[in-house]
């Protein structure tokens, strides 16, 4: 039995190569051409489409008209799988497009639109349920998430690891240089640099100097 699809795509040239993608493979039938959200919210209800095709930005205003129609969908027809085509890998889209929900909903990246058989298995699975994410958005997210997660003090070279300790021990500039064997000018470059790193710049120098000991003493536990 073969899946009806719905594409949705303003892009003349981009919808095109879509139509000869799919009209020859035995296991897509054409549902329907959209080229904006309102006509393909139109179209939904007498295709009888399984899935839908869509462009995630779209006319009236090219923001996530992808994304607001498998929103959408999720209520009104929530039997029909949408694959939302993107040239966008950030992870706030595939959030906000599984929001509602993963089951029958994919994100995908068009550089690999020209790929037909992982396109029609993603289309499969989608018909059947599933859900599937570009792999580029994944590691996008987990990059995210890791960055999220580092501590700023990662952010300082060594040198500057072992100033902030000097100023943990409540020593002067001068006292870290004698310390350390550097000059005092070096000193203030590196804790200038410091304060930058830990986003600290703006505070007054002896407040930054205490909140940029306090994040290090709380991160020794």
């Amino acid at each position: 039995m073969s899946i009806r699809l719905l594409i949705a795509e303003d892009n003349y040239l981009v919808r095109e190569g879509m139509l000869r993608l799919i009209e020859n493979h035995p296991e897509l039938e054409l549902a329907g051409v959209c080229e904006d959200l309102a006509s393909l919210m139109d179209a939904v209800g007498d295709s009888n489409a399984d899935v839908v095709l869509t462009d995630i930005r779209m006319p009236p205003d090219f923001s996530d008209e992808g994304i607001q129609a498998a929103a959408s969908l999720r209520e009104s027809h929530p039997h029909i799988g949408v694959v939302v085509i993107s040239q966008y890998d950030e992870p706030e889209y595939a959030l906000a497009l599984l929001e509602k929900g993963s089951q029958g909903r994919a994100y995908l990246l068009k550089e690999r639109l020209s790929d037909l058989d992982h396109l029609v298995n993603v289309i499969r699975d989608v018909a059947n349920g599933g859900s599937w994410i570009d792999p580029q958005v994944v590691e996008s997210l987990v990059a995210a998430r890791l960055r999220a997660e580092r501590s700023p003090l990662d952010a300082l070279t060594p040198r500057e690891h072992e100033v902030l300790k000097e100023m943990a021990q409540g020593k002067t500039n001068a006292a870290i240089a004698s310390s350390l064997t550097l000059t005092e000018r070096a000193i203030e470059k590196h804790s200038n640099s410091i304060f930058s790193k830990l986003g600290l710049s703006s505070e007054k120098q002896v407040h930054r100097r205490v909140k940029a000991v306090l994040l290090l003493l709380s991160e020794r536990g």
